[in-house]
């Protein structure tokens, strides 16, 4: 990493955020702003376009006009392919400009920023357009002077509403299946984190997207959010965030025109540590990883350790080790391990949790705020035991560092722990019994189940979640899936 440069990017100035629609930059249509607040330190970073229902409308407009007179959808896959190939191109060769700018719009620790932001995304769009040429429709069986044909053809105009915990990450996930399969998009970012979004929406038109393919819509999710779920011109809604929000949406479907709502709703994933886990350090540090990186401002970080009660005090123990260890906080120094909450309104989520946890009497390590002289956002990783499963703090996602563990003492009792939350997007299982390994992949209810590892899959499997964490999937071929109508041509062959 280029140090004097991350030095510079650090304290470069950022100009103010605007809309992108119909391939220009413009404010609100009532010229009404907000402050970006860094994380690093609770200062005002730049102003942001607040948009309006009037804003929504005309991105959808775009939108519809430009899917309607197929300038993107009526191209040839290979065509939108290397258009999507060199938007890749010019989001890895702004990688560290977009990492920087990330995190200090949302604080994700500058090691993971650049791997799983800007690095991530044109590793995804690069996915989808490579993929896009080798997607192809059928022929049907039928009988002998009929012609049964299946045709794959883009879903229409989609709005994409993305999180800040990994805009850009989650941002690809969305975009690219869907630009590459011919849709147009209106991208809704999070308040706390547009910047790195509106800025590859600028590279993609540098890149050869045609103005209207996508466009950028920033504001609040209770204006802008709500205006494009409301839409009667938007086919497909994709949408990662909170399960109150995701019900709302689901909801302006059906009192609008029933688009399609595809929903990743977070989780309370269960990290389950047998006592004949191949290495109880490796297990330790891994589960520490996978809560507390990032400030547990992960989708599927592992909030539940569900470990046997005969290793529960030797690996609780280890993990106080990992956690004690970590480096916390500037994130744009790389030897931080874990960097700020987004907000200050997070951060005091966070830390009622872990009051809460206090007043019934479990046993909290960590769990205040630090480096406050900063002005900053900024938390101790925190692991509570003594956690009864009905507790809040077991079964409602926190998203923040703070770990629930939790015995037990029978696989039956691993299993009815695992699955005893509203939640199904990740898991894990650490065990040496390869047959107990896949007894605990078929009974936990979760999208993705691990087996001595947490995280790291990649684009080749899909993410999803059961349960009220969510429906459809991300990343692989299946995210095609959302984005792609199936039409049915039956053609009578003359004799």
């Amino acid at each position: 990493m280029d140090m004097s440069r991350l030095s510079d990017l650090r304290t470069a100035e950022v100009a103010p955020v605007r809309h992108l629609i119909d391939g220009a930059s413009c404010g609100a249509s009532d010229g009404a702003e907000m402050d970006v607040i860094s994380p690093l330190d609770g200062r005002v970073l730049t102003t942001m376009a607040k948009g309006t229902r009037d804003d929504a409308t005309r991105a959808v407009a775009a939108a519809r006009a430009a899917f309607e007179d197929r300038r993107w959808a009526g191209r040839a896959p290979a065509e939108r392919k290397k258009v999507l190939l060199k938007w890749a191109d010019l989001i890895e060769a702004n990688a560290l400009d977009l990492a920087v700018l990330g995190v200090r719009d949302n604080g994700t620790e500058i090691g993971m920023a650049l791997k799983a932001e800007p690095l991530s995304a044109a590793a995804t769009i690069r996915y989808y357009a490579e993929a896009i040429d080798k997607i192809a429709g059928e022929v049907a069986p039928t009988a002998d002077g009929i012609l049964g044909l299946v045709h794959r053809e883009p879903a229409g105009v989609v709005a994409a509403i993305v999180p800040w915990n990994f805009p850009l990450m989650i941002g690809a996930w969305k975009l690219g299946p869907a630009l590459a399969a011919g849709c147009s998009v209106v991208l809704k970012p999070a308040e706390t984190a547009s910047l790195t979004l509106v800025r590859i929406a600028e590279l993609a038109l540098d890149a050869g997207l045609p103005p209207g393919v996508l466009n950028v819509v920033c504001g609040e999710g209770a204006v802008v959010g709500d205006a494009l779920a409301h839409s009667m011109d938007v086919d497909v809604l994709v949408f990662t965030g909170s399960g109150p929000t995701g019900r709302r949406l689901l909801e302006a479907s059906a009192r609008s025109n029933m688009k399609r709502v595809y929903l990743e709703l977070g989780g309370k994933s269960p990290n389950v540590v047998f006592a004949d886990a191949p290495d109880l350090r490796e297990a330790a540090k891994v589960s520490a990883a996978g809560i507390f990186r990032n400030a547990g401002q992960v989708c599927v970080a592992g909030s539940r350790v569900l470990v046997e009660r005969s290793i529960d005090e030797e690996f609780t123990t280890l993990l106080a080790e990992v956690a004690q260890g970590m480096k916390v906080g500037d994130p744009l120094d790389p030897a931080t391990n874990a960097g700020a909450v987004n907000s200050l309104r997070q951060l005091q989520q966070n830390l009622a949790f872990v009051e809460e946890a206090r007043g019934q009497g479990r046993t909290v390590l960590g769990g205040r705020r630090i480096h406050e002289d900063t002005g900053g956002y900024y938390m101790e990783p925190t692991i509570v035991t003594g956690v009864d499963p009905s507790d809040r703090i077991a079964q409602e996602e926190v998203f923040g560092p703070v770990l629930a563990v939790m015995p037990f003492d029978t696989e039956e009792e691993a299993v009815a722990l695992a699955n005893g939350t509203d939640f199904g997007l990740a898991a894990a299982v650490w065990t040496s019994d390869l047959s107990r390994a896949h007894r605990m992949v078929r009974r936990i209810r979760a999208g993705v189940v691990h087996v001595n590892t947490y995280g790291g899959t990649d684009l080749t499997v899909p993410l999803g979640g059961v349960k009220q964490s969510g429906n459809g999937h991300d990343k692989s071929l299946h995210a095609f899936d959302k984005y792609l109508d199936l039409k049915t041509a039956w053609i009578k062959l003359e004799p």
